[in-house]
């Protein structure tokens, strides 16, 4: 069984954990990590969750995504949740998150990174992933509008497409 790690609004590690599935107690969050891998033609690698997953199954999503478990810190459970899905092992050690967006029960830090992968070198873990492709920003959006894709905030997609070689949010 899982076990996730709960934090203050300051993402200071209270101590406590629960198992994955339990009702994250008020005043505590929990940490989640996506990753979008871009390659050099600024392509999304994206992914079809598989048909039993309990949440968004069947429906495409961005490369990477998952919980940060018991001892883990954001960095370590994006590498891991990459290894796992897509039998990639993706070094983060130098990266931040491009940016972290709140959600009820916690944080949600994104990494975007630019990697041209071979997606047939891929080895997928079938629990999860039953498939992956490279998609542009306008393919996306469209998966979106016609409920293939997680309903993502179609921003969030067009902001991880327009940061995934900038840094900051100066034009100079």
């Amino acid at each position: 069984m899982e076990r996730w790690d709960l934090y203050t609004k300051d993402r200071i590690r209270t101590g406590k954990t629960i198992n994955k599935g339990e009702h994250v107690p008020k005043d505590c969050f929990r940490i989640v990590v996506h990753v979008s891998i871009f390659n050099d033609e600024g392509k999304m690698l994206i992914q079809k969750r598989q048909k039993d997953k309990k949440l968004w199954s069947d429906l495409w999503d961005v490369s990477v995504g998952g919980s940060v478990i018991t001892g883990e810190n954001s960095v370590e459970a994006a590498e891991r949740e990459t290894f796992e899905e897509l039998g990639y092992r993706l070094d983060l050690k130098n990266e931040r998150p491009a940016f972290t967006i709140d959600f009820d029960e916690g944080f949600d830090d994104c990494y975007l990174v630019e990697r041209n992968i071979d997606i047939d070198q891929l080895t997928l873990q079938k629990t999860e992933v039953q498939d992956v492709k490279w998609a542009t920003m306008e393919e996306i959006l469209e998966m979106i509008e016609k409920g293939e894709f997680i309903s993502y905030h179609k921003s969030k997609i067009e902001m991880e497409f327009f940061l995934r070689n900038r840094r900051g949010t100066h034009t100079k």
